[in-house]
């Protein structure tokens, strides 16, 4: 927004100006909380805003020609800058010209010598009176002191600018009247009006009746503003129409130029040549000299032209970057659109010399708008994510439209700030563990673990588990985890025969507002051990007695006696049983088949072959160690089945011929018989 207000010079202080608040539209009761600020470039501050109210007032008098010297409109912009949110709006201020400035002439008198033979009409340019008021309040017209010989009329050059000139109506005598004392008047058009008086003395004189005159009365030239001294600016000429001495012509600056611009050009004498004399250090686009030429009679006669100087700009300025206002770190999750800094650009150089283009790399998140006149926002054009980009250097390139240009950078650091956006995040969506049965109360199992790529609390992952059941428990009575590292423990021991595989879910929660989760599965598989001994189902030995078969007495070779039926509740190897005869009565007449546990003859039964016998089958795993078990199976050899059954505790077969009794009996009966053939053979060695 723009307001412009208009106030008279000279304001005294704490005069009101207007309500900011008011004309802006702006809630006077948020001016402090929004730290509102002015920003200028003048080096007063005019003007006050009180905080409270919206009141805008004078803080300082202006005083117009001293800030805008002879603009024809005086202009002080301001611009209000308010935060939270972040706006601007500009003020302009103009400043109205007050009547307070009397014009004045540069010379305290000025002198005039006239020859007295010049006849009524003639001519004498009067000194240009100075008002540092602008329009109507500047000089308006001349008047003249009355006198027989003299009247005033005013002339136009021929840039439309007016001048008094002397007139003589009436020839003069000098030995009637040598001095001739006249008083110029210059009046201006305020109200009230203001003057300015300056003697005039003319003195009369007998020489010299043609005065210099300049082939224009006004030249136009420029010059570039850092034109080194002794440049050429202009040559300028006038004639005289006189003769000797009173036809040579010196030029000179006009007592009405300033002092400073006869300081910064000279101009020679004789051949009108006007140079630069230092550095043009001057903000004023046009310089305005009078040049006289006066000629070397004794009654030296002058005219005079006017010189306009252009100065041409130069593009010697860079372009100024000021950061008025930046908001750093800004929120990843902040919207496109976000205002991030404000700018101001400035270039010192005029016209397109000072016309800037700002811009910012493209492969940005950012981008600039403009603003109000040299001001540029600095905003986001997409989305931000600081776990890609935790904070960018943004250069700010401003080029002036100079030839040459002129470019200035300038880097901001935005920091970019965590917001939790990210849930934890797992490997993999399942995980298997393998664990033994019979395992120790508070076994290690597995650790998951998840990770969140936010700062701080938002990527603080805990864990826990999911309420479920398995095998009609609750979860928690099975498993434990760690709530900070995820560390998976069993709180029972796990039996492969009645649980053996069950799945669960592990809940990541991380620690932001609000917070944000992920679950994963856990397939949790025991592994069986060799806890089971085989069980033998079939013979079976009911009472502590021993299972019978019966078999024909003559029964064929590989007769099929029993077969051993045997489970294990293992698993696997641990569940592969093998058959083994560790005891038979007769080992020639049975055989055992290892994997099927068939028990058959080994050849045809004979009438001789005892009528019981007794086996002991061995059922074993491939367990690591082995566990088994062992049947004995009692075989009664008969044609048909008897009415009772004989006792296998003796199994009526023969003893054996070697058992270890007979074989101590055999070695004694061997020792005496040795003996007594010993003795035997030494009485008949005796006797012989």
């Amino acid at each position: 927004g723009q307001v412009v207000y208009s106030i008279a010079e000279g304001t005294e202080h704490g005069a009101s100006v207007g309500n900011i608040a008011k004309d802006l539209g702006i809630d006077a009761d948020t001016l402090s909380a929004r730290k509102f600020r002015m920003i200028t470039g003048s080096s007063k501050q005019y003007f006050n805003i009180n905080a409270s109210t919206g009141a805008l007032s004078v803080n300082e008098p202006i005083d117009r020609e001293q800030l805008c010297e002879l603009k024809s409109a005086c202009l002080l912009n301001y611009e209000l800058v308010l935060e939270n949110p972040l706006e601007l709006y500009r003020m302009e201020f103009k400043v109205l010209d007050v009547n307070d400035n009397s014009p004045s002439f540069p010379l305290s008198e000025y002198h005039i010598n006239m020859p007295e033979f010049l006849s009524a009409g003639a001519r004498f340019t009067l000194p240009n009176a100075q008002d540092l008021d602008e329009g109507t309040n500047s000089v308006q017209n001349y008047t003249l002191s009355p006198d027989e010989h003299f009247h005033l009329e005013m002339q136009t050059r021929g840039d439309g600018s007016k001048y008094p000139e002397l007139v003589l109506k009436k020839a003069l005598d000098r030995e009637q009247q040598a001095i001739h004392r006249l008083v110029l008047t210059a009046k201006d058009g305020g109200d009230p009006p203001k003057s300015g008086d300056i003697p005039v003395i003319v003195t009369v004189l007998d020489t010299n009746d043609n005065a210099p005159e300049f082939g224009h009365s006004v030249y136009r030239v420029s010059i570039l503003e850092n034109s080194p001294s002794g440049t050429l600016v202009v040559q300028v000429h006038a004639t005289d129409l006189d003769e000797g001495p009173n036809a040579e012509i010196r030029y000179s600056f006009s007592n009405a130029t300033s002092a400073d611009l006869q300081q910064m050009f000279s101009i020679h004498p004789q051949t009108g040549e006007v140079t630069v004399n230092g550095v043009l250090a001057i903000q004023r686009p046009l310089l305005e000299m009078l040049i006289e030429a006066r000629d070397n009679g004794a009654f030296g006669m002058s005219g005079t032209a006017k010189l306009l100087v252009e100065i041409t700009d130069v593009n010697n300025h860079s372009p100024e970057i000021t950061i008025t206002s930046l908001s750093s770190p800004i929120p990843e999750s902040a919207v496109p659109g976000t205002v991030i800094a404000l700018l101001s650009i400035m270039d010192k150089d005029p016209g397109e010399n000072g016309k800037v283009t700002c811009q910012i790399p493209d492969n940005l998140p950012f981008q600039l708008k403009p603003s109000l006149e040299s001001y540029y926002s600095l905003v986001t054009s997409g989305l931000l994510d600081r776990e890609l980009i935790s904070g960018y250097n943004i250069t700010i390139t401003a080029t002036d439209l100079g030839s040459p240009p002129i470019t200035t950078q300038k880097t901001l650091w935005v920091q970019i700030s965590d917001v939790n956006d990210n849930p934890p995040v797992f490997s993999a969506d399942t995980f298997d563990v393998f664990v033994e049965e019979n395992n120790p109360l508070g076994a290690f199992l597995y650790q998951v673990s998840a990770s969140d790529p936010d700062m701080g609390e938002n990527g603080r992952v805990s864990y826990m588990l999911r309420n479920s059941t398995v095998a009609g428990s609750a979860l928690a009575s099975l498993l434990s985890v760690s709530l900070s590292n995820g560390s998976i423990y069993a709180k029972c021991a796990f039996d492969f025969e009645q649980l053996r595989s069950f799945y669960f879910q592990v809940e990541a929660k991380d620690n932001g507002s609000p917070a944000l989760s992920a679950a994963i599965t856990v397939n949790v598989y025991i592994s069986d051990q060799n806890d089971n001994a085989p069980a033998i189902l079939y013979p079976t030995n009911q009472n502590g007695s021993i299972a019978v078969e019966v078999v024909p007495r003559l029964a064929d070779e590989d007769y099929l006696v029993t077969k051993v039926v045997a489970d294990d509740e293992d698993n696997a190897q641990n569940a592969w049983l093998s058959y083994h005869l560790t005891h038979s009565s007769d080992p020639t007449l049975f055989h055992l088949a290892p994997h099927s546990g068939e028990l058959r003859t080994t050849r045809s039964m004979r009438s001789t072959d005892f009528l019981k016998h007794k086996v002991v089958v061995v059922v074993r795993d491939h367990g690591d160690p082995p566990l088994s078990s062992t049947v004995t199976v009692g075989i009664l050899l008969a044609d048909t089945l008897p009415q009772a059954l004989p006792d296998f505790d003796d199994s009526g077969e023969p003893p054996p011929l070697l058992n270890a009794t007979n074989i101590y009996l055999i070695v004694s009966l061997a020792c005496v018989s040795s003996i007594f053939a010993a003795f035997l053979l030494f009485l008949a060695i005796v006797q012989l």
